[in-house]
């Protein structure tokens, strides 16, 4: 039970960083293989000379598809992607190292070619599995990005593998679709349902002005959880932080950041997720992905990672 939670509580910590969202925010305080800044601040926004409200940005994140088709787009492209992730002790001293370099095709019999593979510390067991689940989840939800998992049309049920199959393809199905519930993952329920209206009292939203890659002029919408709120009140809001990032040129939405934490006696977790979009040629595509994350479920280790991807050289397929 307490891997199939672990294992569930990941997931559903991807699927809200890629709904709604560095772009800077609070951070565990540890190492960070992120070290390639990509926004550079200019002011608070005067809302009311840009013509702009909270409810602007907020409707513009829940109707958002441009992430969905980002992704799904990369199936028309061959691409490297650098992958670094690292483990760490209770001491949040590193442990473990993997890096992959990765040649993606969408052409011919090889889909990925490994250019170079590195391991060391404690990464796997003695029976080749990772040490820890959350590896094994960057590996689901990640890896198969590349492959099929973004693909409107991909199975969603029957598959094998039993309930925890069950549970990742029906959350999929939620990926895209923002401000809604994540039902049927265990003491999640509504957390995730931030801009209702009973949600928007515990939420504070600001506007800046920033420079993202320098060159392209955004806006930075931020939902944080009020300073005055009580301990209880602020201990149950599983979302801390909300930062989406919007090109002032077309509206759309070129990075997002949550920074999730919540506890209660069967888990406690703290995450920080981050993912980046750049324009290749007119096309907009994922370029940076990062993770910052603890988990601690009963009568498990507690499992404590972070991730860089980067992925560049992107090439169109002609065919396509």
């Amino acid at each position: 039970m307490g891997e199939l939670i672990l294992k569930l509580f990941f997931l559903t910590s991807c699927i809200c960083f890629l709904y709604f969202g560095k772009l800077s925010a609070q951070e565990i305080d540890r190492f960070n293989p992120d070290t390639l800044k990509t926004i550079s601040l200019e002011s608070n926004v005067n809302i009311v000379s840009e013509k702009l409200s909270a409810e602007t940005f907020i409707r513009a994140v829940i109707s958002d598809t441009s992430f969905y088709e980002a992704f799904r787009r990369m199936k028309k492209y061959s691409f490297i992607a650098e992958n670094r992730i690292y483990t760490y002790d209770k001491k949040n001293k590193v442990n473990g190292r993997i890096y992959r370099k990765i040649r993606h095709r969408n052409t011919g019999p090889v889909k990925m070619e490994y250019l170079v593979k590195q391991d060391t510390g404690k990464v796997f067991k003695k029976n080749g599995k990772y040490q820890l689940y959350t590896l094994e989840m960057f590996d689901y939800i990640f890896m198969n990005a590349y492959q099929s998992d973004f693909v409107p049309d991909a199975p969603t049920g029957g598959s094998k593998g039993g309930t925890l199959s069950g549970y990742k393809a029906k959350l999929k199905t939620l990926i895209f679709n923002p401000g809604k519930p994540v039902k049927g993952i265990p003491f999640i329920g509504s957390k995730t349902e931030i801009f209702t209206a009973n949600m928007r009292q515990y939420y504070d939203y600001t506007f800046q002005s920033a420079t993202y890659l320098d060159s392209i002029p955004v806006y930075r919408f931020i939902v944080k959880v009020k300073p005055g709120l009580s301990k209880w009140t602020k201990d149950g809001l599983m979302i801390k932080e909300l930062i989406t990032v919007f090109d002032k040129r077309n509206f759309e939405i070129l990075g997002r950041h949550v920074d999730m934490k919540y506890s209660n006696m069967l888990f406690d977790f703290d995450v920080q997720m981050n993912i980046e979009m750049s324009y290749f040629g007119e096309d907009k595509l994922p370029s940076k992905i990062t993770y910052q994350g603890n988990w601690n479920v009963p009568f498990k280790k507690e499992e404590r990672a972070s991730f860089l991807i980067l992925q560049k050289d992107y090439q169109p397929d002609f065919k396509r």
